[in-house]
């Protein structure tokens, strides 16, 4: 395990396109209206906490259920080229129910740290040093927990249209890396 920073930038970029904090601006006023005060400090480190603790311990919940990190990077390659499509496209190919409360539930989980971060964080666990990913995971709740902070202020300073190229730019960007997953992970599946 050593750093490289070049395995920082990738991993921040991933895991900040998965997480799409700055897509879920709308829906974190929604949130701030509805329901008042959101505590963006307590809802990012349980989120820091739920990504570094799946990133040992989702191997091992994994074995226990009988998959192999092949298996799982590459169904983690699938979820995130559905992702990148919704992303580029602009549709919902998945719908959370409308919460009730805030902070841990739904802003940590599943917004923050849902399936998808899940199962990009496991499936980049096979191509990079978890070091490297730990810090890419820091960076990522650092900027969430900025964002959280500051929504309203970036909602009406980006706008609509300035929130929507950004989540096309981090699909295609998402879209890429699903393929590069893919690729190499697949051959793992027949050996």
């Amino acid at each position: 395990m050593q750093l490289d920073f070049k395995q920082i930038a990738t991993v921040t970029m991933v895991l900040f396109a998965v997480i799409d904090v700055i897509g879920s601006i709308p829906v974190i006023v929604d949130l701030r209206s509805r329901l008042g005060h959101i505590q963006s400090g307590k809802a990012t480190i349980v989120a820091a906490i739920i990504m570094v603790a799946f990133l040992f311990v989702g191997e091992g919940l994994l074995k226990l259920i009988g998959i192999d990190a092949n298996s799982f990077a590459v169904a983690g390659a699938f979820v995130l080229f559905f992702m990148a499509l919704e992303m580029i496209l602009g549709i919902r190919l998945y719908k959370d129910d409308n919460p009730s409360t805030a902070s841990i539930v739904p802003i940590a989980f599943p917004l923050i740290a849902g399936a998808g971060t899940m199962t990009t964080i496991l499936s980049l666990r096979s191509a990079y040093d978890k070091i490297n990913i730990i810090i890419a995971i820091l960076i990522n709740v650092i900027i969430v927990y900025g964002v959280l902070k500051s929504s309203g202020k970036i909602e009406k300073w980006l706008g609509v249209n300035g929130i929507g190229i950004i989540r096309k730019i981090f699909g295609v960007i998402l879209l890429a890396i699903a393929v590069k997953l893919f690729a190499a992970n697949v051959k793992g599946l027949f050996l």
